[in-house]
Parts: structure tokens; C-alpha cells; sequence
């Protein structure tokens, strides 16, 4: 529609009135960046004079509370209290000004405010992982410890990266851990195991067990790697036998139960699994001092894939990077056998395995043969006794330095189908 002016009077009213409406939201858009510059000085004298120059945006004040809540200079809870009822003054649906408020109520000594003002913050934000969180501490700290725990468990189901710190905090009012998961920690694997890694780094070895055994019951999907700091736990009180209970469990829970020979005591005897791991599985480097140790799918002696071993022929190195821990049973005669491929593999001193007893102060060892040159599979064996205090045995691929002149090694060799098995006499020793 065309505006159709009668007089040069009415043309210059409508001027000046769009002049004056240019003026004004000028001064606003300036106003407004001023106010958002001196509060992104995150200093006392920016927050106040943003929220000076926008007296009524809600946030200058918020953040301004703030400033006076946590600054640990000068901090003045009534000014925060203040700066928080300015902000909902003109927002009063901020769950988290709300919250905020609640906890300097609380700092004050003023709990039915602080109770009001979280109950008014879930009130406005009743989906906010934040707001159960806070409610839910503050709860905890007037010992109403049913409340909070049922506030903590709607932050940790709306958040579940909040699991391992609710699990932390609960255990400081309510030590049965059973009571914990029950009420606070929701089903869910993946918090479980956040909360192992948390008591891991705190050494909690009881409650780490009490929480695998929950995690258990779950039938859960997991990774290999998820049950390493219980089981370390348990190896480090020398607990065996409810170590290698954990860690079987654990391999069924990853899908690799198949790599467990129920004859022999090593697991993943035919590598199989295909990575470098820890506790139970083979450990190794994939660059180890010159030496390339990698998984091989097109050469093997049974299953899916060997072990590669690449010397580069260029030191006389003394080697034993690729081991495994097996639990064994004291005083009991074993026999070990594996299988060796090598290609061009130099000096006389080749690839064998070597048996070492662990935790005891007789570290006594025990050699296969070895194998040098080229040769097709060759199965190498030697009995091995374990004494009536060893409970773990560690198996490794070595290559002992070389006496010749010219001693580096060079080559290739395949290592499949490892085997610690109990011997058929069943013997047993001293």
C-alpha cells in the first residue's frame, strides 16, 4: 500500500518520526554491545556496568550474582541473592537462576528459601539434569538422603557423564554400596563402568568388585578393556581365582568367550582376539625396539591369524616383548607347547617361549627350544612345574642375545597356537 501525505507538515512529521525511531534503536543496538563488551570483561566493575546499561535483561543481572556467589576475593551472598531476584524479576522462568538462588539461600542459613527456590527451579525446568543435580545435593547435605537420591538418579538418567561423581558422593552418606546402585545408579553399562574407572583411581579394590558383580547381572556389551581395573585390583590383593572369574565373564561380555581353551591355562592361545592388551591377553608394542609384532590373517597355523615377529637385522637384540599372565594351579606339573613359522631368520640364536613364575621370590624360568633359519610350523614343548606358591605364570616369546660376531638378527618368524595344559600324569610337586 503507497502512504499518500496531504501537506508538506503531515510528509515532515513522518520524518522526523522515523528519524527519532533511528535515534532510538541506535542508542539500543549501542547500548546493547556496550552492555555485552563490559560483560565479556568478566570482572566485577563489567558485570555491574552491563547491568547498568541494560537494566532489564535478565542475564547482565544473573551473571552478575554470579560474580558475587563465586568469586572467592570478595564474595557477598547478599548482593548475589540480590543480583538473582533482579534477574527473575524479569525472567522468571530461569531454572538455573533459580538454582543458583536456591544455593545462596542455603550459604545464608535461609533453608525453606533455598528449598522454595529449588523446588520453583524444577518447577520451571523440570527436565534439567542440572537442576535434579543441584536439588538433589542440597537434599544430601540436610541429610534427607531418600529425596536425594531420587533427584540424583533423574540427573544421572538425563545425564549419565554425572554417574561415576554420583556414585562418589552417595558413598560418603551411605556406605552399602548394594543401597547405591539400587537407588542411585541407573542400569545402564556404560555408568557402571565409568564408576570402575573412578574407584580404580582411588583404590576402592572391595567396591570395585561389589559394583563389577552388579554390572554382571546386567548382561551387559562390553569391551575387553572395560574389565581391566577390577581385575587389576583383584591380582594386586592376590586374589586369582575371582580375577580370572572376572575377566572370563568379561570376555563373554565382549563376545570372545571362544578364545578361552577350557584345556589350557592361556587364554587366546591362538591370538585370535588380534590386540595388543593387558592382564590376560598378549601384551606387546607393535614397534618394539626395531622389532614389527603384528597380527597376520594370511599366515597361520590354525584359527583365523598368528602373531608376526620382523627382526631388522639391525641390533643383537635381547627380546621378550610379547607376553601374557596365566593363572595357574600350585604345585602342579604342566605341559607347554606352541607352534614357530620363521623365514630367513639369522644367527643361532632364533625365537623361543619362555615360562617365568610370578610373585614368589623364586622367579625360576623355563626354555623351549628355539627356532632359527627357515622352517615350516614347528611345534615346540617343555614341562613346566609350577611350585606351591605360584599362582601366575608369565609366558613369552624371547630371543636371547647372539654370541657371533655378527649377532643382529634378521627375519621373520609366526608364533600360533600356545598351550599351557595340565600334564596328563597329573603329578603334582612339593
Amino acid at each position: 500500500m503507497i502512504l499518500r501525505l496531504s501537506s508538506s507538515a503531515a510528509r515532515s512529521a513522518v520524518v522526523l518520526t522515523a528519524f527519532v525511531l533511528f535515534v532510538f534503536l541506535s542508542y539500543s543496538a549501542v547500548r546493547n554491545v556496550r552492555a555485552v563488551q563490559q560483560a565479556g570483561r568478566d570482572t566485577k566493575e563489567g558485570f555491574q556496568r552491563a547491568a547498568q546499561l541494560e537494566p532489564g535483561n535478565a542475564e547482565n543481572w544473573y551473571l552478575l550474582g554470579r560474580y558475587w556467589q563465586h568469586n572467592l576475593e570478595e564474595p557477598d551472598t547478599q548482593k548475589a541473592i540480590q543480583s538473582y531476584r533482579n534477574a527473575l524479576s524479569f525472567d522468571p522462568n530461569a531454572g538455573g537462576t533459580w538454582a543458583e538462588l536456591g544455593t545462596a539461600y542455603e550459604l545464608e542459613g535461609d533453608i525453606p528459601a533455598a528449598q522454595d527456590s529449588f523446588l520453583r527451579a524444577k518447577q520451571t525446568y523440570p527436565l534439567s539434569a542440572d537442576v535434579a543435580w543441584r536439588y538433589g545435593n542440597f537434599l544430601l547435605r540436610q541429610g534427607r538422603t531418600d529425596e536425594a537420591f531420587k533427584e540424583i538418579r533423574r540427573s544421572i538418567e538425563a545425564d549419565p557423564r554425572r554417574g561415576a561423581e554420583a556414585f562418589s558422593r552417595c558413598l560418603r552418606v551411605e556406605p552399602n554400596v548394594d543401597t547405591i546402585l539400587k537407588q542411585v545408579i541407573p542400569p545402564v553399562s556404560s555408568i557402571y563402568v565409568d564408576v570402575l574407572r573412578d574407584l580404580a583411581a582411588d583404590n576402592q579394590f572391595d567396591n570395585e568388585l561389589k559394583v563389577w558383580n552388579h554390572l554382571a547381572t546386567l548382561n551387559p556389551h562390553l569391551a575387553l578393556q572395560d574389565a581391566y581395573p577390577p581385575v587389576n585390583a583383584l591380582l594386586q590383593r592376590k586374589d586369582t581365582a575371582q580375577a580370572l572369574r572376572v575377566w572370563d565373564q568379561a570376555a563373554g561380555f565382549a563376545g570372545l568367550s571362544q578364545l578361552r581353551d577350557p584345556h589350557s591355562a592361556l587364554w587366546d592361545g591362538g591370538f585370535e582376539w588380534g590386540v595388543a592388551g593387558e592382564m590376560f591377553a598378549w601384551h606387546f608394542d607393535p614397534n618394539s625396539n626395531g622389532v614389527q609384532i603384528t597380527p597376520d590373517s594370511s599366515e597361520k597355523h590354525s584359527g583365523n591369524r598368528s602373531v608376526r615377529i620382523m627382526f631388522d637385522g639391525k641390533t643383537n637384540i635381547n627380546f621378550a616383548d610379547v607376553c601374557e599372565y596365566a593363572v595357574v594351579r600350585p604345585s602342579t606339573n604342566y605341559r607347554f607347547s606352541g607352534w614357530i613359522r620363521t623365514a630367513g631368520l639369522t644367527t643361532e640364536q632364533g625365537l623361543r617361549f619362555r615360562l617365568t613364575a610370578i610373585g614368589t621370590a623364586d622367579r625360576s624360568t623355563v626354555l623351549s627350544p628355539e627356532v632359527h633359519g627357515t622352517q615350516p610350523w614347528t611345534r615346540v614343548e617343555v614341562p613346566w612345574t609350577s611350585r606351591s606358591d605360584v599362582q601366575i605364570v608369565q609366558v613369552c616369546l624371547a630371543r636371547y642375545q647372539s654370541e657371533q660376531a655378527n649377532g643382529d638378527i634378521q627375519g621373520t618368524a609366526w608364533v600360533d597356537d600356545a598351550a599351557l595344559v595340565p600334564d596328563s600324569s597329573g603329578t603334582t610337586q612339593p
